[in-house]
């Protein structure tokens, strides 16, 4: 996660996460460690505002893929284009692998059930905690 992405993250595609989460920090670290790829992922509060303040919501309950303050994917689609974007065949089908219909439903199961207990994963904390929704 270095500073030329956020500097550049209004005229690329980065992967924005949770900076906050220390589960989520390694899981990205793994990722990048592993696949190498050329897409960055960015601590979402090291973006520029007006690139995340549309997405706040969402930020807070999963990884965005964004073009600019645009989204491209959410979630596990999010995930599948950083691997799509790994110089490594391998990863680059996992990428394909996670966006086939039935393996897509059954990973966005997973990751929402994740993401709503990242608190209790290796490597979180009290501060991984997604917020609960009112009402």
């Amino acid at each position: 996660m270095d500073d030329t992405a956020t500097g550049s993250a209004q005229g690329r595609t980065v992967l924005a996460f949770d900076g906050d989460c220390g589960f989520c920090q390694a899981a990205v670290r793994q990722i990048q460690l592993r696949a190498r790829p050329r897409t960055a992922a960015v601590a979402w509060q090291t973006l520029p505002p007006e690139l995340t303040e549309p997405h706040l919501e969402r930020l807070d309950r999963e990884v965005l893929l964004l073009d600019g303050d645009r989204v491209r994917a959410g979630g596990v689609a999010a995930l599948a284009g950083l691997l799509g974007s790994s110089p490594a065949r391998v990863y680059r089908g996992v990428g394909r692998f996670l966006r086939l219909p039935l393996i897509r439903s059954a990973a966005n199961l997973i990751y929402r059930w994740v993401a709503r207990n990242r608190q209790r994963m290796p490597g979180g904390t009290a501060a991984c905690a997604v917020p609960r929704r009112h009402g």
